[in-house]
């Protein structure tokens, strides 16, 4: 068909996805825990998320029609409900990446503003919510970028963080203010893998709109790797020359502007309001194509009775109600928590789903390749994720109640809603015993 897209237009959105946001509001937490090691870091969450990849390229290629990963999960274990619950963990990982995409954009703003209240109200708060208005307000209205535009809109933002990985690079090693990090360390690399995992989602969208692909199969699988890997060495050269040009102490107090301030060494003030405005382009489409990718995996779950019919789309089929349910989700999460709260919590989302859908390639299995790959990505999804906890519970115990009620109020509303007819037999049962 004459209005598919190719491979250049589906790794436009697949690298879009992830650098669009992530790497601009992630960087400064995964900093905070690795330190000078946080490109390690990277490279830990990048080879995991490159398993997961495989995975998910390995099962689409063996289910019919690629329909998605809810359908991979739904053919090999035969239980719709799992099918349904990874559908929710879909959506709420969207939710705590939009969140961390609109709480970096009103960071952003503020910072190159200079201004932190009106009236006595932080500013922050205000424009991260009046964000989320404004994307949700043109995603209802349908306005949407193609996957086509998209590949000028992602080349200059990987071309404005190239420039200043470059120029860092560059002035760093005149100075001799370069270190490789080794003396961090530790287990520090291994949690904030867990933290960086949030940075590495979004190729996963690609599988959601396969019939919008030419020669799906082969395109997004092609895709999906080489974006893995060039994001990967995107976040390795950011992350080195942040972590490397500001000091620890200002990543502590405001790591959710930390790329911004580390343009200032060899760039200036001009390179700090480069970066923030790119940080502002990039958080908000971001978010904006995130909206509309979950508004749209939303309107599909309804018809597939994995979300409550209340929230189907209206008369034109336009997905109105996900759209405002997302929304006020994500305006929620986005003014109440903390931003190591909302990163945490949204990277833990990613790394179950990654994990998950490693170890049902390993089932799946026919050669070495086949399982070694697969094992590598649920293992290290499962150490990421005991490392992220762990490090909650012993340094953040106020984050880690935070993200484990999350958590845990997620999987009960799922269980909830998907056994309810198993609960309502029950319940009837000892009514009618009573």
């Amino acid at each position: 068909m004459a209005d598919e897209i190719g491979f250049v237009e589906s790794l436009s959105m697949a690298v879009g996805g992830m650098v669009g946001g992530g790497i601009f509001a992630a960087l400064g937490v995964v900093a905070i825990t690795a330190d000078t090691l946080a490109w390690l870091a990277f490279v830990v969450a990048g080879i995991i998320a490159l398993c997961a990849g495989y995975s998910f390229v390995r099962l689409n290629s063996l289910t019919d029609g690629h329909a998605g990963p809810m359908t991979y999960v739904e053919q090999f274990t035969g239980n719709t409900t799992l099918a349904g619950m990874l559908g929710w963990t879909f959506v709420i990982g969207y939710v705590g990446t939009m969140s961390l995409y609109s709480y970096s954009f009103g960071g952003y703003f503020a910072d190159l503003v200079g201004i932190e209240a009106i009236f006595g109200v932080p500013l922050r708060p205000l424009i991260t919510l009046a964000a989320i208005a404004v994307f949700v307000g043109l995603n209802t209205a349908g306005a949407h970028a193609s996957g086509r535009s998209e590949e000028l809109l992602v080349g200059l933002k990987v071309l404005i963080l190239l420039v200043f990985g470059v120029g860092g690079i560059y002035y760093g090693f005149v100075n001799g203010e370069l270190s490789a990090g080794f003396e961090n360390i530790g287990a520090g690399p291994v949690i904030a893998a867990g933290v960086a995992f949030v940075a590495f989602e979004g190729w996963e969208l690609l599988l959601f709109d396969q019939e919008s692909i030419a020669n799906p199969e082969k395109t997004v699988r092609n895709a999906i790797y080489v974006s893995i890997v060039g994001a990967t060495l995107l976040y390795v050269l950011v992350a080195i020359v942040t972590t490397n040009l500001v000091p620890a102490a200002t990543i502590q107090q405001q790591p959710d502007t930390a790329l911004a301030i580390a343009a200032r060494p060899f760039f200036g003030a001009a390179g700090f309001v480069l970066i923030s405005v790119a940080a502002l382009f990039s958080t908000g489409s971001a978010l904006n194509a995130t909206l509309f990718s979950t508004a749209r995996l939303s309107k599909k779950m309804v018809a597939d009775d994995f979300l409550p019919n209340q929230l189907r789309g209206d008369a034109d089929g336009e997905p109105i109600r996900p759209l405002l349910v997302v929304g006020v989700l994500t305006a929620g999460l986005a003014v109440l928590g903390s931003l190591n709260a909302i990163s945490s919590f949204a990277s833990l989302s990613f790394i179950v789903i990654f994990g998950s859908i490693s170890a049902l390639a390993v089932t799946q299995r026919e050669s070495v390749l086949t399982t070694v790959v697969p094992a590598v990505g649920a293992i290290g999804a499962g150490a990421a994720a005991t490392a992220l906890l762990y490090h909650l519970f012993t340094s953040e115990f106020d984050t880690f109640v935070v993200v484990c009620a999350l958590a845990v109020g997620v999987i009960a509303v799922e269980l909830l809603y998907f056994e309810r007819d198993r609960i309502e037999h029950e319940v009837s049962s000892a009514e009618q015993r009573l």
